[in-house]
């Protein structure tokens, strides 16, 4: 018997052409519902009255999650001992519900497994051989949208992509283009190398979503602004 959760019931329900509206009672619990109905006896209301009046909501709580303790060690494996019966201390109890948020869920059956970063690619890329083609797109056009860049990739290998693959390339112009920016911020205006030789060929870095190009082309077009 639900003593302490409210919930809604359904008092009527009408349809106005394509609308349905939904009328509700207020909240109540299904042992407040018992009570305000008329077909069940006296004897049977009284029982429920004192039921409702010597039940501890705090206590069941301490105890259901005690026992889910002794059920979660089981299944582990391990020796378990059942918790000592503990009287709950409502101010200790609101007291923590500031701070319980820390601890994630409450429950001890519920033990999320941290999963290692992932590194690998779940399908195949779609862009694996066409990507140098866009970039190479980019860096003589680099205002050009991902849309735009889609539809002539489309165009130049009909069937060959589904237009649900646009977000997918829109990703990789966006790393792109943030790759190209760090490089143009910490570009030397020198023209040195820091120690790192820029590769001849503009597509030889294609798999890292930018070639080496990339911040010279953005760079001729802020001088010439």
């Amino acid at each position: 018997m639900n003593v302490f959760q409210p919930s809604f019931k359904l008092a009527e329900k009408t349809r106005v052409g394509a609308r349905v509206h939904k009328r509700y009672h207020a909240p109540a619990t299904p042992c407040a519902r018992l009570l305000a109905s008329d077909p069940v006896p006296a004897p049977m209301k009284d029982r429920l009255r004192v039921l409702a009046g010597i039940l501890d909501p705090l206590g069941l709580l301490d105890e259901i999650r005690a026992i889910q303790h002794h059920l979660a060690g089981l299944a582990a494996g391990s020796t378990v001992h059942p918790m000592p019966q503990r009287d709950a201390d409502l101010d200790g109890f609101l007291r923590g519900l500031a701070l319980a948020w820390r601890a994630g869920e409450v429950r001890p059956t519920h033990r999320p497994r941290k999963r290692p970063p992932r590194h690998w690619r779940t399908r195949k890329d779609p862009f694996e051989t066409t990507w140098p083609r866009v970039v190479e797109w980019l860096e003589a056009e680099p205002h050009r949208t991902a849309k735009e860049l889609f539809g002539r990739l489309r165009r130049e290998h009909p069937g060959m992509f589904l237009p649900g693959q646009l977000r997918t390339l829109q990703r990789r112009v966006k790393d792109w283009r943030r790759l190209a920016a760090r490089r143009l911020g910490f570009a030397d205006p020198t023209g040195a190398s820091h120690g790192v030789a820029a590769s001849p060929n503009p597509d030889a870095d294609s798999s890292h979503l930018a070639s080496d190009s990339a911040p010279s082309i953005l760079t001729r077009e802020v001088g010439a602004a």
